[in-house]
């Protein structure tokens, strides 16, 4: 509060900086962010195309594909059409508004996408442990409300933390040396205690992410397990084989993540552009490659595709 008396000011707008310390690089940056943002919109669209279109992929497995497309198409276009825009013309200016705004999208979506490879790793337990029953445990019906169930649960988490950054007053500075906004990052500019949002982030971490880590990881020891007692060489072959995609979609969204955290407590010394530039690997590289990587493991998918591009020749 004595900062707040000396200086009279509450920030209303701030001012992103991109990746500091490589500025000059700018121009070189935004090529690979143009790029993975193009493959994105338009690997993720033909997805939800081709699995929309085709009464043949109407399975759960697709289903959930689906959601996990849209997802990325909603998270990439949140923060890069921005970071191209401050790498291009340098227009880096934002309103208190609009980051708050864009927080509150980034840190739901990351959620949503979290609990769609949760659901997923579900499906997978649920076709590999019970295959006489999956089509009647996750019928239409039941795939719509686990869909509600996300956005609540994402949305619904999130939402506090508008009111969080609401009542706070930013009168330190109002540079941000980054791409987009972030809470933590944006919270830490206020002269406030900001305690109940660094507990709350802490909260959210371990009540989403952290725990649908720990139940991904269970549900694939129930899947090894079960699939050890397969018999048939073949049969267990296949049931990994399902599963290929999945756990590289999963360690490509957590993998980054958990290495920039490390990285962010224990890499005192390394530069702070390294990492802004990993935490927007966190953000481009799951909706580039997940596309492609569905693309190529499953079988389905590829025949789609490929019937698609004769047919139109």
């Amino acid at each position: 509060m004595t900062t707040l008396n000396h200086t009279g000011i509450s920030h209303t707008v701030f001012h992103l900086l991109g990746i500091p310390g490589l500025e000059e690089q700018h121009m070189w940056i935004s090529i690979p962010f143009f790029i993975s943002y193009v493959i994105a919109l338009l690997g993720n669209s033909l997805l939800i195309f081709i699995i929309l279109t085709k009464s043949s992929l109407h399975e759960p497995m697709y289903l959930f594909l689906c959601m996990l497309a849209g997802t990325d198409i909603v998270l990439s276009t949140i923060t890069v059409p921005q970071a191209l825009a401050i790498f291009w013309s340098h227009s880096g200016e934002i309103s208190l508004d609009c980051c708050i705004t864009q927080v509150f999208f980034v840190h739901s979506t990351f959620v949503y996408e979290s609990g769609i490879l949760l659901v997923m790793a579900f499906d997978r337990y649920i076709a590999i442990c019970y295959p006489l029953r999956y089509t009647t445990i996750l019928t239409n019906s039941r795939i719509r409300k686990i869909g509600v169930a996300l956005f609540l649960r994402s949305y619904g988490t999130i939402f506090p933390i508008i009111f969080l950054l609401r009542r706070l007053t930013f009168c330190k500075h109002n540079i941000i040396p980054h791409t987009c906004c972030e809470h933590i990052g944006l919270a830490k500019y206020a002269c406030n205690d900001i305690r109940v949002n660094l507990w709350y982030g802490f909260f959210i971490l371990m009540a989403t992410l952290v725990l649908d880590v720990v139940l991904i990881f269970v549900s694939y020891v129930l899947i090894l397990c079960a699939i050890s007692r397969i018999p048939s060489q073949n049969a267990c072959h296949k049931a990994l084989n399902t599963c290929g995609s999945h756990i590289c979609v999963i360690i490509l969204f957590y993998g980054p993540g958990i290495f920039t955290t490390l990285t962010q407590q224990f890499g005192r010394h390394i530069p702070p552009h390294i990492h802004i530039l990993l935490a927007n690997v966190c953000i481009l590289a799951p909706p580039m490659l997940n596309p492609i990587i569905y693309g190529i493991k499953t079988k389905q998918i590829q025949e789609q595709i490929v019937h698609m591009f004769i047919r139109q020749k």
